[in-house]
């Protein structure tokens, strides 16, 4: 895999004539592409957002701002056109992407991705955990919080026993860094996205899980219904890292649409 530099963007290639798939990654992470998720045919490209890891920090960058640096990464590469994924706030920054670049996405995979904050007919806030609801709701007034612990069910603590022990690879960097990113990206996540994920037009796949407490699975519903034609998977027994047990197959949907 190669690490370059795109500005003030830190960014990853995986190489190779596969199809293109920009990764955007969760919170808080950094955006090296998800090794569990590595296969033949798929060229993974992505960034680290600012902040995180080798980019410089945006302390007023929203979730919109995605479809910038997306652009700035697939230009620097020569690709015109790509699939986009993320994970948890990858998700919602994976689909404003979409929302913005419908001449270059192909299809869209968003898992376990908070709805925007101002979603029409959600209870934004509802199902959450105690940890999450009070580090977002001290986002939304304009302060920073880390709750304490994190809102994981058994199943999601069981995946760190397999493949996806892959998470602290990108989770420990992107702590070592210091809490400034991520409260950016809280403050993103309640705050407007400025764009629409109904006006995504490529194929778009939500998985959720049905027992989320992170983001309750009501985002993925209330999105599914929001983007024009996408497809809800939402797997009832599965929190929010337990539903990337079901990745592998959203992965082949996702190359099955955008071929």
């Amino acid at each position: 895999m190669r690490e370059f530099r795109v500005g003030s963007l830190h960014a990853y290639d995986t190489g190779g004539d596969g199809l293109p798939v920009l990764w955007h990654h969760g919170t808080p992470n950094i955006g090296t592409p998800p090794g569990p998720l590595r296969r033949a045919g798929i060229r993974w490209i992505s960034y680290d957002r600012p902040g995180y890891g080798g980019s410089a920090p945006q302390p007023d960058r929203g979730v919109g701002d995605a479809a910038g640096w997306a652009t700035r990464v697939a230009d620097a590469l020569g690709i015109d056109r790509f699939a986009v994924a993320g994970h948890s706030g990858g998700g919602s920054h994976a689909l404003a992407c979409a929302a913005q670049l419908t001449d270059r996405v192909l299809a869209v995979l968003s898992i376990s991705a908070p709805a925007p904050f101002a979603a029409g007919g959600l209870d934004w806030f509802a199902g959450m955990g105690p940890a999450g609801e009070a580090t977002l709701r001290a986002a939304a007034a304009g302060r920073a919080y880390h709750g304490d612990g994190v809102d994981f069910i058994a199943a999601d603590w069981a995946m760190f026993d397999g493949p996806w022990s892959w998470f602290s690879e990108v989770v420990e960097p992107a702590v070592a860094g210091g809490p400034e990113a991520q409260d950016t990206d809280n403050r993103a996540y309640v705050s407007s996205w400025g764009c629409d994920p109904a006006t995504i037009t490529a194929p778009t796949l939500i998985l959720h899980g049905g027992r989320d407490l992170v983001v309750p699975g009501a985002h993925g519903e209330w999105l599914a219904d929001r983007i024009p034609g996408a497809e809800l998977r939402l797997g009832p027994e599965d929190g929010h890292i337990s539903i990337l047990g079901h990745a592998d197959a959203a992965m082949d949907w996702l190359v099955a649409r955008a071929s």
